[in-house]
């Protein structure tokens, strides 16, 4: 079957006037999210990593505390999973199989990150 649009007529739907530019700004402002919240994290766990679960949950059950892991959860897997999508976009034909895959990227981000939300506010809620 004969192509209908020119290269530049492709290129031109293709540009910052779709959705690139936002799904770009989106995947910066998580990194920079990602910063303060990966050197609180390593802080926070080497400041209990000795300690056993109670020492643990009494930790992450200060609201502070708990407050900055469901921050750094959710900015982790939203990070990764707008990294995975570009990965997929750039390296995957044809483009159903884009389609499946960014599905199965994106249920599965949205799932560990529900489970691992869950799982801090049922570890803070009961320390």
């Amino acid at each position: 079957m004969a192509k209908m649009r020119s290269d530049l007529m492709t290129a031109r739907a293709l540009g910052s006037a779709r959705d690139g530019f936002h799904h770009w700004w989106i995947e910066r402002l998580s990194a920079i999210a990602l910063v303060p919240l990966t050197l609180w994290f390593a802080c926070g766990i080497v400041s209990v990593a000795g300690a056993d679960y109670a020492e643990f949950a009494a930790w992450l059950g200060k609201p502070w505390n708990a407050g900055l892991m469901i921050c750094f959860i959710s900015a982790a897997f939203l990070h990764g999973k707008m990294g995975m999508e570009v990965i997929i976009e750039d390296y995957l034909e044809p483009r159903s199989v884009q389609l499946a895959v960014k599905v199965f990227v994106n249920l599965m981000a949205f799932a560990l990150g529900i489970v691992s939300v869950v799982s801090v506010l049922i570890v803070a809620l009961r320390g």
